[in-house]
């Protein structure tokens, strides 16, 4: 009965298992984040508003229709957590830049966020388990943590590169570290909800700290690619796994 019910909750869950393919389409869609939002911003013309507005919108439309859905949707989903990524960094960046707030008080408010939506969610489910993502209501506790670890995620990859002062590529080896050590952590039995949202927040810091690292010119620590190449290159990279995924 129990092997049922497991079967039964699998086909219902809303959201995908996690697998190396997982963590490789969220690194990736991190670090489209990082960059796309910078190309609309600069390369495009648009500004800070007019892109804010814009991918809020169309988040909002991503996140309904990915609501309405009975089922895991690849393309809906990690459309979804794209745009989440882009909206996630736009808030961290507009309390940093447009309101002066020190990243040495977003990072812990961030966190205290997420950690409050945390206490919410298995006061009101009793479980974290993102294996039973089945209901409207556990869902929207799974989004709104979702976009908290992409803030959180973003102030604290921002206080370690820029105010710290670790650069892009120490950071991607910093982060990348931490990442192995919950890994291992996992591996050596360590409760498997609490690895997940740790490496969910911290894929967030390694996936800008990646893309600044590819993006950024030389002279300011990068290898210069520019955003476009890298947003194109690894966006290309997430269709052809979604569509991997779909089939």
């Amino acid at each position: 009965m129990d092997f049922s019910k497991n079967l039964v909750a699998e086909a219902l869950n809303k959201v995908p298992q996690v697998t190396l393919t997982f963590w490789a389409i969220k690194i990736m869609s991190t670090t489209v984040g990082e960059t796309g939002a910078d190309y609309l911003v600069v390369h495009a013309g648009l500004g800070k508003t007019a892109t804010n507005g814009i991918t809020l919108i169309l988040l909002l439309m991503a996140l309904t229709l990915q609501m309405r859905m009975s089922r895991y949707v690849p393309w809906i989903y990690w459309l979804t957590v794209v745009l989440v990524s882009v909206v996630g960094t736009q808030i961290t960046d507009a309390l940093t830049d447009g309101m002066g707030v020190s990243l040495y008080i977003s990072t812990p408010i961030f966190a205290a966020a997420l950690a409050a939506t945390f206490a919410a969610w298995y006061a009101v489910e009793r479980t974290l388990s993102i294996h039973t993502i089945v209901s409207s209501r556990r869902e929207l506790f799974y989004w709104t943590a979702i976009l908290l670890t992409f803030a959180l995620g973003t102030a604290a990859g921002d206080l370690a590169t820029e105010a710290v002062g670790l650069g892009f590529r120490l950071g991607v080896v910093v982060f990348g570290a931490m990442i192995a050590t919950v890994t291992t952590a996992y591996y050596l039995g360590a409760n498997a909800v609490l690895c997940f949202w740790i490496g969910y927040i911290l894929t967030r810091p390694l996936g800008a700290s990646l893309g600044d690292l590819l993006s950024q010119s030389r002279e300011y620590g990068g290898l210069g690619f520019g955003s476009v190449y890298t947003s194109l290159g690894f966006l290309t990279v997430i269709v052809a796994l979604v569509a991997f995924l779909t089939l």
